[in-house]
């Protein structure tokens, strides 16, 4: 007999730690809905003020790419050095880069 899936949906945490700063990924929540994500996000990721902002992002709209795609996937970009960032000098008071 096959088992039904009774869990409520998999929202992905991502959490700002200050202002301007970019929003790092905290781990999962369950949840119905996603008021109820944010809320169970804020109680599991934040309880000791660890971010100023959450976002919560059903996991089923996440993509990635696999580790055997790296060669292929990855490619193109190697032969464009001037996307690296050696190739330029942060200015003076730049923060958060």
């Amino acid at each position: 007999m096959e088992q039904k899936d009774t869990q409520w949906p998999l929202w992905e945490v991502f959490i700002q730690s200050k202002s301007g700063q970019p929003y790092k990924h905290a781990g999962s929540v369950h949840a119905a809905d996603k008021e109820l994500a944010l809320l169970n996000a804020r109680d599991v990721y934040t309880r000791r003020n660890e971010g100023t902002s959450i976002w919560v992002v059903p996991a089923e709209y996440i993509v990635a790419s696999t580790p055997e795609e790296v060669g292929p996937f990855f490619d193109p970009a190697n032969d464009k050095v001037y996307r690296h960032p050696t190739f330029y000098e942060v200015p003076e008071g730049v923060k958060y880069l």
